[in-house]
């Protein structure tokens, strides 16, 4: 479940016998003397499906980063359960990386043994997969970060704007994606704008 700033959360399944894969108490952030937020919890298990929802600047991008232990908050905690995949604004892809050797370098990074050729025909990049980066649109490389989702199996996934630059197609596809994490018992926190399409069990505004 997720409450925050006095709001009343939906109410998630309940999941019985299994152990929440992400659980964060008491969250606090400042953004120079502003209270962005305070007294979030959050608790995440398996095949459950969280959106974050507020204005820009509510405090979204600051809450995900918090939950994937890149930003320490100034108060409560976080426990992690499970390993997780996050996927910010910024997709990390160089200017001579292709989707196909960006995908080769985590595979390696990571010890993947995942099928690379298979990842980018998923993503609809095999006629994009040896493009140099500076010269992918902005949705091919979008969907070469979310290829990285792929190459190693972790059940929390915290995804930042995942819409972002995204036409219908790429929509399409992710949401097919995410909806198979889900049916597998992964489980997705992710902040949004637009309407998900996939399985969601609770929309939360900061």
């Amino acid at each position: 479940m997720f409450a925050g700033q006095g709001e009343q959360a939906k109410p998630l399944p309940v999941t019985l016998l299994t152990a929440p894969l992400l659980t964060a108490r008491d969250l606090a952030i400042l953004r120079g003397e502003r209270v962005l937020f305070r007294g979030v919890g959050l608790s995440l298990s398996p095949g459950e499906g969280i959106v974050l929802r507020g204005a820009n600047g509510a405090g979204k991008t600051t809450l995900l980063r918090m939950l994937a232990g890149l930003t320490r908050p100034e108060a409560g905690d976080v426990a992690r359960a499970a390993p997780h995949h996050w996927i910010g604004h910024k997709e990390g892809i160089k200017p001579q990386e292709s989707p196909r050797g960006h995908l080769a370098l985590w595979a390696q990074a990571w010890g993947s043994k995942a099928n690379i050729p298979e990842i980018l025909e998923k993503m609809a990049l095999k006629r994009a997969a040896d493009v140099p980066g500076r010269y992918l649109s902005a949705g091919q490389r979008r969907r070469t970060a979310f290829g990285r989702l792929l190459l190693e199996e972790r059940p929390v996934w915290l995804l930042d704007e995942p819409y972002t630059a995204l036409d219908a197609s790429g929509k399409a596809m992710l949401d097919a994606v995410i909806s198979s994490h889900l049916r597998s018992n992964g489980a997705i926190i992710a902040s949004m704008h637009d309407i998900a399409g996939f399985p969601v069990t609770a929309e939360v505004t900061l």
